[in-house]
């Protein structure tokens, strides 16, 4: 082996020696964030979201919150209001006077539910240490995820972590189509005094309305 061959050797190893740190660092700041989660007995977040597709020429924003406990949650998001309970999912859309009843699948993985939103970067992907922004006096450190499914239609998915609190400042997700959507967290808070009937769903409240029963 020369000497060119054996420091681009040593230079290859280096690289991917580091690289591999870097994964484990990313991994490690968001096991502390789900870590942080579970440690909550209930999460209520405001939230601004972007839908960005400069080929299409689509910009869509549009502001929500959500009331989590455990796997139980309560979401209003562009006029539409959805609980789960525990078994069933209701969808209140008021602009149609209709309500939507199903029953909840646990076993299909690949739902996308509010209650994921902290806790869906546990497996399936590659992670990246990312760079780290001051925004408004905050220290977001952002971690790359790559799913490792060639067909998952996201080609990356950034998170932004505020270092100090471990929570989630905001999720970026940037399809293979070009379309990127953003996801900012306004507000986070924890441990509130919600109601018992929080989420739960109370037909009483919608005499008019029509109710469409899936289960």
């Amino acid at each position: 082996m020369n000497k060119l061959v054996k420091i681009a050797f040593v230079f290859l190893v280096s690289i991917t020696s580091i690289q591999a740190q870097n994964s484990q660092k990313a991994k490690a700041l968001l096991d502390e964030v789900s870590a942080k989660v579970k440690s909550y007995e209930n999460i209520v977040i405001d939230f601004k979201y972007a839908l960005n597709n400069q080929k299409e020429n689509i910009n869509q924003e549009s502001k929500g919150n959500v009331a989590l406990q455990g796997n139980l949650y309560n979401l209003n998001f562009m006029g539409v209001t959805k609980i789960f309970d525990g078994k069933k999912v209701y969808t209140i859309v008021p602009e149609d006077e209709e309500i939507s009843i199903s029953k909840y699948d646990e076993n299909d993985k690949d739902a996308v539910t509010p209650n994921k939103m902290l806790t869906f970067f546990n497996s399936g992907y590659k992670y990246n240490w990312d760079i780290l922004q001051n925004i408004k006096g905050r220290k977001i450190q952002y971690v790359k995820l790559n799913p490792i499914s060639s067909k998952d239609q996201r080609k990356e998915i950034l998170i932004g972590v505020d270092v100090q609190t471990k929570n989630i400042y905001n999720l970026i997700e940037i399809g293979k189509n070009g379309t990127r959507t953003t996801l900012t967290v306004n507000s986070f808070k924890t441990n509130q005094p919600l109601s018992k009937n929080h989420f739960t769903f109370a037909e009483s409240k919608y005499p008019n309305y029509y109710i469409n029963r899936l289960d």
